[in-house]
């Protein structure tokens, strides 16, 4: 139950800054009734590595080490699953047409490129987008 609880109020807290975020930085004066708040009726998103829009976990690995996690007791496990269980993380992107989607299948020459700049070689690249490959890497 306690981890349930844990779950639920880092998700609170998550929205909760969101809202924050939205009306210091580019909405002062958005007030929301409940349901426009669960419909998303507001400007910007709040994507997470390992979600459809960005499906590569290891991401989160420099978005640790940019905002000093462990300084606040937060780690990743090496399969770049957050600790504690009931940590959450993202980013947060206020541009008036920012929508969430999902990725479709990569081909090979898209995850080769997306090797390449990432500095992986391509099983690594293959490894964390796997579940979005259009094609068996074997």
């Amino acid at each position: 139950m306690v981890k349930a609880l844990a779950d639920r109020l880092a998700e609170a807290f998550a929205e909760w800054l969101h809202e924050r975020t939205r009306r210091s930085w580019y909405a002062p004066d958005e007030r929301l009734d409940p349901e426009e708040l669960v419909s998303e009726s507001f400007r910007g998103i709040r994507p997470a590595f390992g979600y459809p829009a960005c499906p590569d976990h290891s991401l989160k690995g420099a978005l640790f080490a940019l905002l000093g996690a462990e300084d606040a007791g937060l780690d990743l496990t090496e399969s770049y699953a957050a600790t504690p269980g009931s940590a959450v993380n993202g980013i947060y992107l206020g541009h008036p047409s920012a929508r969430y989607f999902s990725i479709g299948r990569i081909g090979r020459d898209q995850v080769e490129d997306y090797a390449e700049r990432m500095g992986q070689d391509l099983a690594t690249a293959e490894r964390w987008l796997r579940q979005n490959l259009a094609y068996d890497p074997r």
